[in-house]
């Protein structure tokens, strides 16, 4: 793919030899004389490559790589100058500048630069294309912690296998995102995903969902309905929350995992699918299985490929790149600016036990999103509890005698807890100020972090 290039330079001479050497060279070329002139040009048009000149009136080349950088962040700048100084040269490369080059230049030097910014350019357009191919693949499965590493190894290792998938963890750990990114990454992948959520149906209604029912089959049958094992055919089956199955079903269940045939409700033609199932828990099964209320062939049946999804707890270095996400995600959907988030409000939400996963944390940054009117994201936009929950752990026993500093500590944190984290209420109980509760929250906080790093 041959490039765009955009030649900014005054010297008529220059401008015009430039110009005929990067059409000459197979790319799309422009020229204009000013760096005024070529910020009009970039609001009609965004071009690949700029080779400006550094030295010009009005705007000289830094100014205008400052203008460029906030209109196409992604456009390649070579400098070019007949008055090179390091210092000048590494101002140019520190504001984005790709490189630095001095006049006179041969018709060589401009197409062996111009070829070397086109693989930088097409190196760019490969990443870019590889991320939103790994975002599509993992379905928005998002993490850097090895236990998240390991989930996606096995994901790539087990994609393309028939055999059935158990996936466990907590509410709100991302149970279905794993199960969607395995079916988007394997062979099935142009086939129907469907779900069917085992928790969600009244005892009666699970078994016509699962195979279908022929018309009369029962009172509300005016017609003839394909259930969701025929609609997953040559696709995935996910079975959210399993434990919940029915007792009476899950031996009937047991028999499509082994045999890929059912029959619909009301019918004896046996139907034969190709489907692969996964199914979740949020359960102990083997406890289910031990009070009799789940099948233990069914359990082994489904066991065949565990994956353990960990709380949010246990991998804290997801937290961060999840807020990003997050971020970006609502910033989007709800036409926000971008978000930045302040250190003491990520040291907060990187402290936080998060009871409920992943699906807390992102319930409380779109929360934030929405209603923060600022540019960064600061402890005021959470909730009080967080606070709390980051540093009640540390909470000493009450006990006589005690330090009088962990008696405050308990103190404040006890009637924070009252008010459920309503500081204003605190306060006035305690006979002190909000400002003096956000100031002690944020000492404990660093006292619980000192004491991680030492």
């Amino acid at each position: 793919m041959k490039y765009s290039v955009l030649i900014v330079d005054d010297d008529k001479l220059v401008n015009e030899f430039l110009l005929e050497t990067v059409r000459r060279a197979g790319y799309q070329g422009r020229s204009v004389f000013s760096g005024e002139e070529a910020i009009a040009e970039f609001e009609r048009e965004v071009h690949d490559i700029v080779l400006t000149d550094l030295k010009m009136k009005e705007m000289d080349g830094i100014a205008l790589l400052e203008r460029l950088r906030n209109i196409s962040p992604e456009t390649v700048a070579v400098m070019m100058t007949a008055y090179g100084t390091v210092e000048t040269a590494v101002r140019a490369i520190k504001m984005g500048a790709y490189d630095f080059i001095l006049k006179p230049v041969s018709p060589e030097t401009v197409e062996h630069l111009l070829a070397r910014v086109s693989e930088v350019l097409s190196l760019r357009a490969e990443n870019r294309t590889l991320r939103q191919e790994i975002t599509d693949r993992f379905h928005n499965l998002i993490g850097k912690s090895r236990l998240m590493k390991e989930i996606f190894d096995l994901i790539q290792s087990v994609a393309d296998a028939r055999s059935t998938v158990l996936i466990t963890g907590g509410s709100g750990t991302g149970k279905e995102l794993v199960a969607r990114a395995i079916h988007y990454t394997s062979n099935r992948r142009n086939g129907p995903f469907i779900k069917l959520n085992c928790a969600a149906l009244p005892e009666n209604l699970v078994e016509a969902e699962l195979f279908g029912y022929e018309k009369g089959a029962f009172t509300d049958a005016k017609r003839t309905n394909r259930g969701r094992f025929e609609l997953a055919d040559t696709g995935t089956l996910l079975l959210d929350e399993i434990s919940e199955m029915p007792a009476n079903l899950q031996s009937k269940l047991l028999r499509v995992i082994q045999e890929r045939e059912f029959e619909r409700v009301g019918s004896s033609a046996t139907i034969s699918v190709d489907v692969r199932i996964i199914a979740t828990s949020n359960r102990n099964l083997k406890e289910a299985i031990a009070q009799g209320k789940f099948r233990e062939d069914l359990y082994y049946r489904l066991n065949v490929i565990p994956i353990h999804i960990s709380p949010l707890s246990d991998r804290p270095e997801d937290i961060p790149i999840l807020i990003d996400h997050f971020i970006n995600k609502y910033s989007s959907e709800n036409s926000r600016p971008k978000k930045g988030i302040e250190q003491s409000a990520l040291r907060l939400l990187t402290k936080y036990h998060w009871p409920g996963n992943v699906r807390e944390l992102e319930n409380l940054i779109e929360r934030a999103v929405v209603i923060s009117a600022n540019e960064y994201l600061t402890e005021d936009d959470f909730p009080t509890e967080l606070a709390l929950g980051a540093v009640g752990e540390g909470l000493p026993p009450l006990r006589v005698p005690m330090k009088l500093e962990e008696g405050n500590r308990y103190l404040i944190l006890k009637t924070l807890e009252k008010f459920n984290g309503n500081k204003t209420k605190a306060a006035e109980a305690l006979g002190i100020t909000t400002r003096t509760i956000r100031n002690k929250l944020s000492e404990y906080s660093n006292e619980m972090e000192e004491q991680e790093i030492s």
